[in-house]
């Protein structure tokens, strides 16, 4: 597969009875449905959806052509349209006769131009006059209007997603008229003028339906505007208009995107990119609305990358038939919002998809890249790509590029944990409460955090023999400058993979005054770590016992330390310096002194713990329960009865 095509269509595409003189093909934008119809119906209607749930075949009576057929959300109730009057309903449900019933539009000498279903049971009419919404109720077979509105209408545009409508009105067709439906309510939202390149006179229709979309990017509703030709001489070639459709407030025109070129064109949203097909050079190009900063109330935008063509498809068949590979860009070709591409006359409807690594070699720009790549669904791996790239290819040595880098993953990552932990405390607050208000934020590709950087760059990173030690270390405490300044705890791990790496190398000095000015931060499986280095750097030891007294909650650490090192009275001074002698074990220490085989420092030892019995409790003697017996006699065999029963001073 080319490294050259961004786009592909999905591999496993909806078949379907392709048109023809006794098939009609029907797509529903709503439910993603493929409807075949044969014959009017009589001979069949079959149903091709997203998956088996949305897929059914059955036959209705030819009663004219089907301009128009639809399933309510949930394969409830089948709507036709045959005429320019009425809509036929035919109940889907298990417990309701499966009978046919029709609503004619209320207003007189109206032509219905379409119908939308908003809900299960709620149902829009689109008539040139105007817009009637309808509750449907299948059992009584009947309709009942909920409300109407008066208003000229050229053609009309559907997004199911946030069940809003678009109309066309006024003889250029240029003013646009939303409305959003919600729970059996319909509210007119403010509308707008799309700018015509030219006004033409006398006024025509100069709006065409196949120039204008509605879409959801990034959470927001856009209606997108294809200009043919630019107001601007400069610029000759076509645009996308994006206009901004928030539900209150005004409708503004927020982004034009520069073709640089004219002819036929089709759009997708893609993954939150907008796609722009091309026809006659049989290329698409992807613009990001988010990969530059809005410097003002109408931003321009350029491709993100340079146009390709969507990757070559062979329809994948069973056994050993060749399938020719499928005609990209095809005439025959319908688009359909957000991703979808159908073929009527072969019979496919394909989702549009994005593939990364090929944007990776064609985006220069590692910034640029990283912030195209964190906004897209499947782009942890990539990322994680571009990270070892960047350490591993002509980019090294650059640590400001490699900083930039960092800073954009810590600052998603940042983002992700302050929403970690604002759903904690919600939690914590009212549990009951807080599960119903705020939802558990979702991790996304996006979040890279210090484990995967440890996993797949970091650990591989320090192991490369072709790379400067000095290099590999800048990198290390680069990612660890990235996260200390996006307040980011960081973990251990890396740190540990920081002095591994500094022993390796022999750079002691440098792992002194990165312990001493605190460059890496306290903490016990870093004291371990350094103890483990006393062979090899004989300082570490005290360096992991300065580490573990600022830390002051290792005590118990530090006194294990010193006993496995047979420093017993360095232990012993330790713990009563901290205020701890009164509840530690005295047979540890006494364990620890017998087994430097030095009388008299096990004569100490044991004279303290008698000092400690004398003064808490009024004897020398040790409690049962402190298990010291055998240590009593090897002191008696040393020192003899007497010393043993000598009273110990306090």
């Amino acid at each position: 597969m080319s490294e050259e095509h961004y786009l592909e269509l999905c591999e496993n595409p909806v078949q379907f009875e392709h048109a023809s003189g006794v098939n009609n093909v029907f797509f529903d934008e709503a439910n993603k449905q493929v409807f075949a119809v044969r014959s009017g119906g009589a001979t069949g209607v079959v149903v091709k959806g997203p998956d088996d749930k949305s897929s059914l075949a059955f036959r209705m009576d030819d009663r004219g052509e089907v301009k128009c057929i639809k399933f309510s959300i949930g394969n409830k109730i089948l709507a036709v349209q045959r005429s320019s009057k009425s809509v036929d309903f035919i109940n889907f449900m298990p417990d309701v006769p499966h009978t046919q019933f029709s609503q004619e539009c209320k207003m007189k000498n109206a032509s219905v131009l379409g119908f939308c279903w908003t809900n299960w049971n709620e149902i829009v009419f689109i008539t040139d006059q105007g817009i009637e919404f309808y509750q449907v109720f299948p059992d009584k077979r009947s309709l009942k209007l909920l409300k109407s509105h008066s208003i000229n209408v050229n053609w009309y545009q559907h997004c199911p997603e946030l069940a809003v409508i678009l109309l066309s009105t006024t003889v250029q067709g240029n003013v646009l008229q939303p409305f959003t439906f919600r729970n059996g309510s319909v509210a007119k939202m403010n509308k707008f003028e799309i700018e015509l390149p030219l006004v033409p006179k006398p006024a025509k229709l100069s709006l065409s339906e196949r120039d204008v979309a509605m879409a959801t990017i990034y959470g927001q509703l856009y209606v997108m505007n294809l200009k043919h030709q630019s107001r601007s001489a400069q610029s000759p070639g076509a645009e996308v208009v994006l206009y901004h459709l928030p539900r209150d407030g005004v409708c503004k025109k927020t982004h034009v995107l520069k073709l640089n070129t004219t002819g036929k064109f089709a759009l997708n949203i893609v993954d939150n990119l907008v796609v722009v097909h091309h026809q006659s050079s049989q290329t698409s190009l992807i613009f990001d609305i988010k990969l530059q900063e809005p410097d003002s109330a109408v931003n321009t935008h350029q491709p993100v990358l340079p146009a390709r063509s969507i990757t070559p498809y062979r329809v994948p068949v069973s056994g050993p038939a060749v399938v020719p590979p499928c005609q990209l860009y095809s005439s025959s070709w319908s688009v359909f919002q957000p991703d979808i591409i159908i073929s009527a006359s072969e019979g496919y409807l394909w989702y549009l998809q994005v593939r990364l690594p090929p944007t990776v070699r064609l985006l220069k720009d590692k910034g640029k890249l990283m912030d195209f790549l964190l906004r897209r669904q499947d782009c942890k791996m990539v990322i994680l790509s571009v990270c070892c790239q960047i350490l591993d290819g002509s980019e090294r040595g650059s640590l400001p590029v490699v900083a930039t880098v960092f800073d954009k993953l810590n600052q998603v990552y940042k983002e992700h944990l302050e929403a970690e932990q604002l759903y904690a405390l919600a939690m914590e607050s009212a549990p009951a409460r807080g599960a119903a208000t705020v939802k558990r934020p979702v991790r996304t590709q996006a979040v890279v955090d210090q484990s995967d950087m440890y996993t797949h760059v970091l650990s591989a990173f320090t192991e490369k023999k072709d790379v400067s030690h000095k290099f590999v270390i800048a990198v290390l405490m680069e990612y660890i400058r990235s996260l200390n300044q996006f307040q980011i705890p960081v973990q251990h791990y890396l740190y540990e993979l920081v002095i591994k790496t500094l022993v390796q190398h022999s750079l002691f000095y440098m792992l002194h005054q990165f312990l001493q000015y605190h460059v890496l931060s306290d903490s016990k499986p870093l004291a371990c770590l350094l103890l483990s280095l006393e062979t090899t750097y004989p300082p570490a030891h005290q360096l992991s016992l300065d580490m573990l007294k600022r830390l002051s909650t290792a005590n118990d650490e530090i006194v294990e330390v010193l006993l496995s090192k047979q420093q017993v009275l360095s232990a012993l001074r330790f713990i009563r310096s901290v205020g701890g002698h009164d509840n530690v074990s005295a047979r540890k220490f006494l364990d620890a002194a017998r087994q430097t085989g030095d009388a008299m420092l096990f004569f100490t030892v044991f004279r303290s713990f008698q000092q400690r019995n004398q003064r808490l409790r009024g004897s020398p003697a040790f409690n049962p329960g402190e298990h010291c017996e055998e240590h009593v006699t090897h002191f008696q065999q040393l020192f003899g009865e007497q010393a043993l029963m000598k009273p110990a001073t306090v």
